[in-house]
């Protein structure tokens, strides 16, 4: 049976796409280095018609498919398991952009494009596109459309899926559903291309998408301000929003702990302020000048230095101090990785709450691991948090995450639900937090989404195990 499903491989995208032997880490390890998988065979087609040949094929022999695009994801959700049985469905060829329209002020472009690509074609015709992550140099417009990606700038832009107007998928049937429209109105029935935005790739295979450009601003810029505590960072958010208005497009928040590491790993990046309790790093860009940017954004930091919401702040006089001062907010999850494997949560809650909820979080990790470290940073603008919690120096960081995570997570999903809030914001479930889910979605909406899976996917083939 698996040499007529080779053979059946071969044929739909050549030989020398079907991989078998040697070293597959690439695909099989994903970043985090948790999850190694062993695959059947990892295929690599280059159009949407063979990866609707290799999904008939494997529907036939009755074989699962793992979608995987830059393989960046942080939950499990895009690689194989170990049973050498599936197929890892690799979406790094299909990497055109098949057209910009600029009147209509969209980009149509295949799943396995980088984002960096993406961003840089955009910009090649005068427009922006905002999607903006720290793995942008390798992740996947596929992939952030199947986990719903985030980033820095959703605050203004919203997540992968406002940026979406239309994809092209292959079910798991292998039929090809052209949903390509670049309209931003169209009420014709279920909204089939919100089902499959962030059902990482349970339900469908994304080999292609049409996204919203926006227009390019005429000035960009970015200030970093020191802040006693959370209630501060978002009291200076409320500022910032009623002064600046559509105009901030980001609002990040690094504790303390994270900056540490950053420096202590990268310490030729720059320390543009003393050391406080938290940092805040906002961006705003405006359409018509450079000077009214400054004056909005010079005016906003004085205001909070006077409420006393800021200790202290600096403004990014050039792009390449803007760069560096964003280059030590993306270097946060490598100085991690490189400090030891941690615990993380990728939470999402009302602003409002995010105070009450760290100091209280905080308090109870510390009396139930002491001399843990709580590594708290993300997108206070839209709720988000990346709060991870690192081992005591001294102890063995794999050790302390084998031994701990559950009840780790336990009381940082318990401080989650008693404020409303979400145990994933835009990392996605995955096979991380598969087990989570099921205990904590209420049974009406599981019952609804297992649902959708039987009727889509009958077979179970798309991606078994993860979310569901």
């Amino acid at each position: 049976m698996n040499d007529s499903l080779l053979d059946r491989l071969r044929t739909a995208v050549g030989g020398s796409q079907v991989l078998t032997e040697g070293d597959l880490s690439a695909y099989e390890l994903d970043w985090r280095r948790r999850w190694r998988g062993k695959s059947l065979a990892v295929v690599r087609p280059c159009s949407t018609d063979e990866v609707a040949q290799v999904v008939r094929a494997c529907a036939a022999a009755r074989v699962s498919i793992v979608a995987q695009g830059g393989n960046t994801g942080l939950v499990g959700g895009g690689v194989p398991d170990d049973s050498g049985r599936q197929v890892l469905l690799s979406l790094a060829r299909m990497n055109r952009v098949r057209a910009i329209d600029t009147a209509n002020a969209t980009i149509t472009l295949e799943a396995g494009c980088v984002l960096k690509t993406v961003q840089e074609a955009a910009a090649q015709h005068g427009a922006l596109f905002p999607l903006s992550l720290a793995a942008e140099g390798s992740c996947t417009i596929g992939g952030n459309l199947a986990t719903n990606a985030g980033g820095t700038q959703v605050l203004r832009f919203g997540n992968a899926r406002e940026l979406c107007l239309g994809l092209e998928v292959v079910t798991a049937q292998g039929e090809v559903w052209n949903g390509l429209t670049g309209l931003r109105k169209d009420n014709t029935g279920y909204d089939l291309r919100d089902l499959m935005i962030g059902s990482e790739g349970t339900l469908g295979i994304i080999t292609a998408a049409t996204m919203k450009l926006h227009p390019l601003p005429a000035a960009q810029l970015t200030a970093f301000a020191a802040c006693a505590d959370l209630a501060a960072c978002v009291a200076l958010l409320e500022l910032a929003r009623r002064r600046l208005g559509a105009a901030l497009t980001g609002f990040e928040v690094m504790g303390a702990a994270a900056l540490e590491l950053v420096a202590k790993h990268f310490p030729q990046l720059p320390r543009p302020l003393p050391d406080a309790a938290w940092t805040v790093l906002l961006e705003c860009a405006d359409a018509h000048s450079e000077a009214q940017a400054r004056e909005g954004v010079e005016g906003l930091l004085q205001a909070a230095l006077e409420q006393g919401h800021v200790g202290d702040a600096v403004l990014a006089e050039s792009v390449a101090q803007a760069r560096a001062l964003w280059h030590v907010r993306e270097s946060i999850p490598l100085a991690q990785s490189l400090e030891g494997p941690n615990i993380k949560h990728d939470i999402a809650l009302p602003v409002s709450a995010i105070p009450a909820f760290v100091q209280r979080t905080d308090a109870a990790l510390q009396a139930a691991f002491p001399g843990s470290r709580v590594v708290n940073f993300g997108h206070l603008g839209d709720g988000n948090l990346h709060y991870n919690l690192q081992a005591a120096p001294g102890l063995q960081a794999q050790a302390f995450l084998d031994q701990h995570e559950g009840a780790v997570n336990r009381i940082v999903y318990d401080a989650v639900a008693a404020c409303d809030g979400s145990i994933s914001a835009e990392h996605g479930i995955g096979a991380l937090k598969r087990d989570e889910l099921h205990e904590r979605k209420s049974p009406v909406a599981l019952a609804m989404m297992k649902a959708i899976k039987q009727a889509l996917d009958p077979l179970g083939t798309l991606n078994p195990g993860r979310v569901l």
